[in-house]
């Protein structure tokens, strides 16, 4: 486990050169999936600084692009890459920064087990990512999509109930 991330697991497979985090979230696969691919939901918790996106745009589809920009210095954070793969609500492949993402949920007694897959291609690009931090920024994004979820989970709980109305 990371020091100070609460709750991820990462594994360096050098091997395949790929950046693997696993976390147990507290939701069912489809909010999950909801949550990872649908722009007001990440723009809420894809930036490791837990401040919202400044931009957040997703055209889901295999082929569509994808962009995140951070607030943060104001335009200098930039994500941004290409979706290959949709399964909803458990799989999800996209291309970015010449690296391979595949985000997988599967689901067991209401809860969700997420695994990010981080293939870099290539020792050097490896390496690169380590360097750049993406290895505890991608974990940190990951506390913040749980806290996220929580949230989501805490508002469709408190919703007040429709009382019938006195004049039927």
């Amino acid at each position: 486990m990371l020091a100070g991330i609460a709750n991820t697991d990462l594994i360096l497979d050098r091997d395949t050169h790929t950046i693997i985090l696993t976390r147990v979230l507290a939701a069912p696969c489809e909010q999950v999936f909801e949550a990872w691919t649908q722009p007001e939901h990440v723009a809420c918790w894809w930036d490791p600084s837990g401040e919202p996106l400044a931009q957040c745009e997703i055209d889901l589809r295999p082929g569509g692009a994808f962009r995140f920009v951070n607030r943060h210095p104001p335009g200098a954070n930039q994500f941004a890459g290409v979706y290959r793969e949709i399964a909803p609500p458990r799989h999800l492949v996209f291309e970015a920064m010449g690296a391979i993402g595949r985000v997988i949920l599967d689901e067991t007694g209401g809860k969700t087990f997420l695994t990010v897959r981080i293939e870099c291609g290539s020792a050097e690009r490896l390496e690169q990512y380590l360097k750049m931090g993406i290895d505890t920024g991608t974990a940190k994004t990951l506390d913040n999509l749980a806290a996220h979820i929580g949230a989501m989970a805490q508002r469709t709980s408190s919703s007040p109930l429709t009382a019938p109305s006195s004049g039927e």
